[in-house]
């Protein structure tokens, strides 16, 4: 599950009365609470937050605001922004049509397969210039950069090298997002944000 960093300390809270209190652990990715009855929740810390030694430390970090770059992309449509803490305070949202597969074989499939790769790569280097006008100035001030939708699309839009000092602060995660459109990027700034929690019941 996702839990926003305002509410977290509540499902600590919950998570304690349902099963005594916990004591925490830390890990390479967060922490791991551990309650007397043998259930375990890990708690993944969101990108750009800072690592923490204890609990209050963990939930400190996880609501800290911090400036995070957004990269969404999923075929032909692209959408970048930056977030300071909760708001998204500058975006750009652009689409870029490609050509979906077609079930005509032979030459026509080819042909269709040879324009389908040119239109993506059109698209990328779309996708490369936006990133570059919005995240590459803000590199400085990035605490992560987190991408969303469909991973090869992201991958070729990174792959620009004058990009490499955004794509050093990609993190881990992939949001699984819809079409970018401005709506859908502005819930990634939640999904960004959130703590991922696994929980195991004994």
């Amino acid at each position: 599950m996702d839990v926003d960093p305002e509410r977290l300390p509540r499902w600590v809270t919950g998570f304690a009365e349902r099963h005594g209190v916990p004591a925490g652990r830390v890990t390479a990715d967060g922490l791991e609470l551990a309650a007397p009855d043998g259930a375990t929740a890990e708690l993944t810390r969101p990108p750009g937050a800072e690592p923490a030694g204890d609990l209050d430390g963990f939930l400190a970090a996880a609501a800290a605001p911090r400036r995070i770059g957004l990269l969404l992309a999923r075929k032909g449509a692209v959408a970048v922004g930056v977030a300071a803490g909760r708001e998204l305070v500058s975006h750009k949202v652009d689409t870029h049509y490609v050509q979906g597969r077609t079930a005509a074989g032979g030459w026509s499939q080819q042909r269709f397969a040879r324009r389908r790769d040119n239109q993506a790569k059109a698209a990328a280097a779309d996708g490369a210039g936006i990133v570059a006008r919005l995240l590459l100035p803000e590199v400085g001030a990035l605490a992560a950069v987190v991408a969303g939708g469909d991973r090869q699309a992201v991958d070729a839009i990174l792959a620009e090298r004058s990009l490499a000092p955004v794509a050093e602060l990609r993190a881990g995660r992939l949001l699984d997002v819809p079409e970018p459109r401005h709506a859908v990027l502005v819930d990634a700034v939640r999904l960004a944000r959130a703590v991922r929690i696994l929980v195991r019941d004994p």
